[in-house]
């Protein structure tokens, strides 16, 4: 007999296997209790709606003027607040964590929304502090407005510093969509797990990556194609990496890292230390040091205090 092909019986019998247990596993996220699972979608507006209110005039509504500033933050903050909820209360319901005695998902997910809500002065002001970094690290740099309109690095700090926080209040899943929304935005790559002091300036950006258990001080300042790495991943008796030890650099206060550097494991960068270009480093520098490249094997490393 021959074979059916029509286009029919081929549409049925793809969506047959394309329905099938073994073929949707690992790769199909199925409804958990009684929330939607997380949306895409929402977490953009979250973003854009977080820029809005850390840099009101410089994203969201064009609109936006100085006589209406209390009612254009109060209308963004409310319309945040109800993302959050919903967006967490997914989250908390993918993850399978238990609602504490007494409260909802939903509810509880409400108290962490207006957490995050209570520390948006705070976040502006660590983001005007990189900012002011910023203008005052790039002498092409007009004005701070043109760094907060045009730099990917804003867009990027930004991100991650609304992440960060979240996921200090413990919110899972959230924070890494977020971070990752700036990397395919900015080609920065910042993961929410890092600590981030203030006054932090990243020139150019393309390609850096910071990753999640690194720590940098107060006043650093990278370039594109920086990377701080880890240089293995201890496995368990499994052969699995094992999750959460610190694996990542840490930087000092007033470090300059330049382009295209890898500075790999939990080794320590001293503060006041300059890294010049494509260097590899996987010892630790100590305070107020030089390391440039002598030759292409080897490191030449100085002290600032000779």
């Amino acid at each position: 007999m021959k074979e059916d092909r029509s286009p029919e019986r081929i549409l049925r019998d793809t969506v047959d296997e394309l329905s099938t247990e073994q073929n949707l596993q690992h790769v199909c996220q199925r409804e958990r209790g009684t929330e939607p699972l997380p949306s895409q979608a929402a977490v953009e507006q979250i973003i854009d709606i977080s820029r809005a209110v850390i840099f009101p005039g410089f994203f969201g509504d064009a609109e936006f003027n100085c006589n209406n500033l209390p009612y254009s933050i109060g209308l963004n903050v409310e319309r945040l607040q109800r993302l959050l909820t919903r967006q967490i209360a997914s989250v908390y319901d993918l993850a399978g964590i238990q609602p504490l005695p007494g409260q909802t998902l939903r509810s509880q997910a409400a108290d962490k929304a207006l957490d995050f809500i209570a520390s948006l002065p705070e976040l502006r002001a660590w983001m005007a502090d990189d900012v002011e970094a910023i203008f005052n690290g790039d002498p092409a740099a007009v004005s701070p407005g043109e760094v907060i309109y045009s730099y990917p690095a804003v867009r990027a700090i930004t991100n991650y510093r609304v992440a960060h926080r979240l996921l200090e209040l413990g919110v899972p899943v959230l924070p890494r969509m977020i971070s990752e929304r700036a990397h395919r935005e900015t080609g920065i790559d910042i993961h929410p797990g890092a600590t981030i002091g203030r006054g932090f300036m990243i020139d150019h950006g393309t390609g850096v990556v910071i990753g999640e258990t690194a720590i940098i001080g107060n006043n650093v300042k990278i370039y594109q194609g920086v990377t701080l790495g880890a240089r293995s991943f201890p496995t368990d008796e499994n052969n699995n990496p094992v999750k959460g030890l610190p694996r990542h650099p840490i930087i000092g206060d007033n470090v300059v890292i330049y382009a295209n550097s890898t500075i790999l494991g939990r080794i320590t960068i001293g503060s006041d230390s300059i890294i010049g270009g494509n260097i590899w480093i996987t010892e630790d520098i100590a305070p107020r040091s030089v390391v440039v490249q002598a030759r292409a094997d080897n490191h030449n490393i100085k002290s600032l205090d000779k």
